[in-house]
């Protein structure tokens, strides 16, 4: 299971592709981190955005959740304005609620 619960039918080729790519990143905390984020955002984006998180796609997956998680400080190459939108929106992996659990 991805997670994805946008279709991707009314999206271009790119944004399609990218769409895919941010869900099957190779980490399961990556394709959350991105997959959400691209599914919010990606049909809004301009060419210049897409290039942007495309920038940000093509580092390691155990590196982008280190700095995104403050376990190492980000590069300042990778302190851009898409970098700091996707780590603003990342999800709480740290909250366990008795939901999360499987319990109801």
């Amino acid at each position: 299971m991805t997670g994805l619960t946008r279709s991707s039918a009314d999206l271009d080729e790119r944004r399609r592709r990218i769409l895919y790519r941010c869900w099957h990143r190779g980490i399961r905390e990556m394709d959350l981190i991105l997959g959400q984020f691209a599914e919010v955002e990606i049909a809004g984006f301009g060419e210049e955005e897409l290039d942007a998180l495309e920038e940000v796609m093509r580092e390691e997956d155990q590196d982008l959740i280190s700095w995104i998680n403050g376990s190492r400080p980000v590069p300042e190459r990778m302190d851009t304005p898409m970098f700091r939108r996707i780590a603003a929106t990342r999800p709480r992996f740290d909250v366990v609620t008795m939901e999360s659990l499987g319990a109801r």
